[in-house]
């Protein structure tokens, strides 16, 4: 009786202990609460970031690992908000859509506000700052469990690398697709049941330049699918549909030999861009099968949906990052070993930035190495406003935002001539990838030469640029066919 009685009093006493912290928490001013919020991701980041030093092999730890980067990204891209938001000056505002995302095509998002503007401000406000309770109980409870949590973590050996600034370290790795690697490498080193087909096949889909090629290769360099597979071949031809065994073999490149391993599993990585005709496919695993050991696997990437179908697997589909995953991403590259809280202009200008950049990888890059060059609040400005004008301008001139092979008009961010409204315009015709074995004929000009106008001897006619070179495996150069046009005022 004595232990019921003490076991109820203990039951209220919690629950009016609980009672007291919520409305202690709803009291709380904004400033409290993203001085708490600063707390839990500094012991959030710690924890995630020696989770990443270690080689972590338990499927349920690795997807709450993600989970609490997730909710890292989150709460960093919402604290660094409303520090744009309040420090703010008469000359700069923040866009409203840092804190309400909009649903609206992105050339309009940005359009001048109405009449009601303090109405709509206040009301943000208000659910910016239920959104910042939301994210700190969140977060709270993940720090309340993350001691048993790094308890488990011990257990993992670490990973051997050298120590890196982050802004190093973001150049040389793949970012934000943890998860997805994991589910690949669970795949590969996954035995195939008896009795059925001895070959696994799992789709990777996605759009262009998601990050396909890079998932692939990264897992390929990973030791313990190294140390599984006495082979790793990727397929470098053009059409599976006339390939015959020997053919798809003569198109295959050794990318890694484990002489010392007693297997003969055989990994296949297989690259095309759109589907297969499924006679080409069965005929293709049929020939497989017969010549290749049990256990042997095949990774196939492609941009089209449609090859979801012929996986053994569960595809795996790449997608855009959150904006709150791009902003960290994004703030990292641009700032690098830069505290950004000692630019809140910029950060507030390159916060606006990002949502423009629509969760590219190589516009990230490439808007950082343009900025870092250029301190100013006014040139960073004037490169937002550049970034809008591209994506309305490509929208009305198109009909819609260019897909994949659409020219694309593009402006050159240096300033008009003097006395004149003429300004530099070119054309991107279409994009194409180099690898690293023809690293020497990439082009001299960069994207950046071109958008900044620095370049002393600008090419006449048409042109190639390069846009990017990869730091990361697969290495790729990506280059543009462009062509300078001459424009005054609108395009006609």
């Amino acid at each position: 009786m004595e232990a019921l009685i003490s076991a109820v009093l203990g039951d209220l006493v919690s629950r009016a202990i609980s009672v007291v912290v919520k409305k202690y928490r709803d009291q709380t001013t904004t400033e409290e609460d993203l001085q708490r919020l600063h707390q839990l991701l500094l012991r959030l980041s710690a924890v995630i970031e020696e989770a990443e030093g270690r080689c972590v092999t338990n499927r349920g730890m690795v997807r709450q690992v993600s989970m609490m980067i997730e909710q890292m990204f989150r709460g960093y891209y919402l604290l660094d908000s409303f520090k744009c938001r309040n420090k703010k000056t008469d000359d700069e505002e923040v866009s409203q859509s840092l804190f309400a995302q909009s649903k609206s095509n992105p050339a309009k998002r940005y359009r001048c506000l109405s009449s009601d503007t303090q109405i709509k401000s206040m009301v943000i406000g208000r659910d910016s700052g239920r959104e910042l309770k939301r994210v700190i109980l969140v977060l709270e409870s993940m720090v309340a469990d993350i001691k048993e949590f790094a308890i488990f973590l011990m257990g993992y050996p670490r990973i051997c690398r050298q120590p890196y600034a982050s802004y190093l370290f973001l150049n040389k790795c793949m970012f934000g697709r943890q998860m997805e690697r994991e589910q690949v490498i669970s795949f590969l080193l996954q035995d195939e049941p008896l009795g059925g087909g001895n070959l696994g096949v799992l789709p990777i889909v996605g759009p262009r330049l998601i990050g396909k090629s890079t998932l692939v290769e990264h897992v390929c360099e990973d030791e313990r699918v190294r140390n599984n597979f006495s082979l790793i071949l990727r397929y470098n031809g053009n059409n599976l549909k006339y390939e015959t065994a020997k053919k798809f073999r003569d198109h295959c490149v050794i990318k890694h030999q484990n002489i010392a391993s007693g297997e003969e599993r055989v990994l296949v990585i297989i690259e095309i861009l759109g589907d297969v005709e499924e006679e080409a496919w069965n005929r293709l695993v049929h020939t497989s099968e017969r010549c290749m050991a049990h256990g042997s696997k095949i990774i196939i990437t492609s941009r089209s949906e449609k090859m979801i179908s012929v996986g053994t697997s569960e595809a795996i589909k790449l997608s855009c990052l959150s904006k709150e995953a791009y902003w960290y991403f994004f703030k990292i590259v641009m700032f690098g070993s830069t505290d950004p809280e000692e630019h809140p202009k910029l950060t507030s200008i390159a916060m606006e930035l990002a949502l423009e950049m629509r969760g590219s990888f190589m516009a990230a890059y490439i808007v950082a190495a343009l900025l870092r060059e250029n301190l100013s609040s006014q040139f960073w400005r004037r490169v937002l406003a550049t970034a809008r004008e591209y994506a309305e301008k490509n929208s009305l001139v198109l009909g819609e935002y260019p897909e994949d092979g659409m020219s694309r008009y593009s402006w050159s961010i240096a300033e008009r001539l003097r006395g004149s409204d003429d300004r530099k315009l070119f054309l991107i015709h279409h994009s194409h990838e180099s690898g690293p074995a023809s690293q020497g004929e990439v082009p001299r000009i960069t994207l950046v030469d071109l958008l900044s106008g620095t370049c002393r001897n600008m090419p006449r006619g048409k042109f190639e640029v390069l846009s990017w070179k990869s730091l990361i495996p697969p290495y790729y150069s990506y280059i543009y066919a462009c062509e300078f046009l001459w424009h005054k005022n609108t395009i006609s």
